[in-house]
């Protein structure tokens, strides 16, 4: 699993991390995207062509989509065929939601594949979604994820979190990661790309 904090698909400003994910997933794996991330299933779509274009680039063998009107057996035939299953940014509360309620999440728990969750991706995939207070939240929230670690991530962290982090961290592992920079999880052990700290007790540590 690879937990990115933020890539600008655009910019394409996280390229070299994804064509790390994609050569872990077969070199030219079949990617399978979920655009659950917005309010709007039409904002979600105008990426749609940017996002396929972006993995040909990376060299995807086929690019397919999840859709939400699909029932749960022609998604998990989807996810069965996929070698890399890609969660974008957006909102997490949508996200989260929308898969649960379509049980998705279940299929990510049992499925053995490379999933890389980007920002609001990345934070589904923890027990604990924590929201830190921004332009988007203007309280810190938690709310349960999918659970697919035994800890939470902050993603586009910056040191002006230190306070709020150190005391969410009392009861939770929380690695967080600056922009541009990556988590990979890989069967338990733990390896870092760029700028990733760790919140744990109240104590800050640089991986």
């Amino acid at each position: 699993m690879y937990f990115l904090s933020g890539e600008d698909i655009v910019k394409r400003d996280s390229k070299e991390i994804n064509e790390r994910a994609f050569f872990d997933a077969g070199r030219a794996p079949n990617v399978l995207t979920f655009p659950w991330t917005s309010e709007s299933m039409d904002g979600a779509d105008k990426y749609r062509n940017i996002m396929a274009e972006y993995f040909e680039e990376l060299g995807a063998g086929k690019i397919e989509f999840a859709e939400p009107t699909e029932s749960l057996k022609e998604i998990t035939e989807k996810v069965n065929r996929s070698d890399l299953v890609y969660l974008p940014r957006g909102v997490t509360r949508v996200l989260v939601e929308r898969m649960k309620n379509a049980r998705v999440d279940n299929l990510l728990r049992k499925c053995n594949k490379v999933i890389i969750g980007n920002s609001a991706g990345a934070l589904a995939l923890c027990g604990d979604c924590i929201l830190t207070k921004d332009k988007d939240n203007p309280v810190t929230a938690i709310i349960p994820g999918f659970g697919l670690v035994d800890f939470s991530v902050e993603v586009h962290y910056s040191s002006s979190k230190d306070t709020e982090l150190k005391e969410l961290s009392m009861k939770r592992k929380i690695y967080a990661i600056a922009d541009r920079c990556a988590l990979i999880y890989d069967g338990g052990n733990l390896s870092f790309i760029g700028d990733v700290y760790l919140f744990y007790k109240g104590k800050k540590a640089k991986c």
